[in-house]
């Protein structure tokens, strides 16, 4: 008898708590299909009633009708409360809606093409297995230079190219190839990632040049990695980007000091066939420095280049956009003309 008795004030209680916490009508809705339907635990509890003795129900049966009216009443009190404070949001936000403060002519944002041709890519990445990785600009000499095996003596790090700054061994990154060295000394292969940012060098500005300039760069380090699966991947992701399925590349070898070998990719021309003034009338348009990733690097990030090979490239973001859409000057990208960026 005492245990019904203390089934029936715990149901009680766990009702009147899922009223009273409910926020919205949907919530509401919920807590009554939980405890209020015919197959709830109050409605179990009323069937069982058939199975106590005469004396049992004259005591039990009244304090479940009791606790039913009381709950059910509960339950449309919290309704219409609800509904009313529903209503009074409604009212509120109507009567703070001023029909003068439209202003016809308003200019509409819209995305730039950095964040366009940016989401194209990491789709096509991710839908490879990549995962999308995230450094640091301001870098050190060890992360920009040495563990790309970029010799001290090399003309990259002399002030013409690299902006350094007045603190100790402290560079503004000329790539985003530092990610990839952070990537590999913290995790183990296999690894598949991309990274895009800003790089910087120290250049004049013009129509094709900018001290600032978006680069976005992919590295596969596993085992059994081929130069054939680099240029199959390069293939894929220009197709996507330019809309092309029928564009094609061409790779010279080349030398850079992180990778062995060594190439640059040039694609197809995406504005003429027999020749133009973008391309150099040679009908094809230098896109990328690509290779496979060189043992030194492999080892300065603790990796077993016996064991362990893949490649890495490189694409300038910002000459992407230019040919995706075109752009004939580099300072358009960054000048926050709305007449340009709404284009897009």
């Amino acid at each position: 008898m005492d245990d019904i008795t203390k089934r029936i004030t715990d149901i009680h209680e766990r009702i009147k708590t899922a009223l009273d916490i409910s926020k919205t009508e949907r919530e509401l809705e919920q807590a009554r299909l939980n405890f209020l339907t015919r197959n709830a635990g109050l409605a179990q509890l009323l069937a069982q009633l058939k199975e106590f003795s005469a004396e049992q129900k004259r005591i039990i049966g009244p304090l479940l009708n009791n606790v039913r009216d009381q709950v059910f009443s509960l339950y449309e009190e919290r309704k219409k409360q609800i509904q009313n404070e529903r209503h009074a949001r409604e009212q509120k936000r109507s009567e703070l809606f001023d029909v003068t403060a439209y202003q016809p002519g308003v200019s509409y944002g819209s995305l730039h093409p950095y964040t366009i041709v940016g989401q194209k890519i990491e789709d096509v990445f991710t839908s490879m297995g990549y995962t999308i990785a995230d450094g640091p600009e301001l870098e050190d000499e060890w992360h920009n230079f040495d563990a790309l095996n970029v010799p001290a003596h090399h003309p990259a790090r002399d002030m013409q190219d690299t902006l350094w700054l007045t603190l100790p061994q402290k560079l503004m990154r000329t790539h985003t190839s530092n990610v990839q060295i952070r990537v590999m000394q913290e995790r183990k292969p296999p690894l598949a990632v991309i990274s895009s940012g800003r790089a910087y060098r120290y250049e004049a500005t013009d129509a094709t040049h900018d001290y600032m300039f978006m680069q976005t760069e992919a590295l596969l380090v596993a085992e059994n990695i081929s130069v054939a699966n680099l240029l199959a991947t390069i293939k894929v992701l220009l197709q996507a980007i330019f809309d092309r399925s029928d564009l094609n590349i061409r790779v010279r070898p080349s030398y850079f000091p992180f990778v062995e070998p060594g190439m640059e990719v040039d694609m197809q021309c995406v504005f003429c066939t027999d020749g133009c003034s973008v391309c150099k009338y040679t009908k094809f348009i230098e896109m990328a420095g690509v290779g496979m990733v060189h043992p030194n690097v492999l080892t300065a990030c603790g990796l077993d280049p016996k064991k362990y090979n893949g490649f890495a490239f490189g694409f300038g973001l910002t000459r992407l956009v230019m040919l995706r859409y075109g752009i004939n000057d580099i300072r358009l990208l960054s000048s926050g003309n709305l007449e340009f960026l709404t284009q897009f």
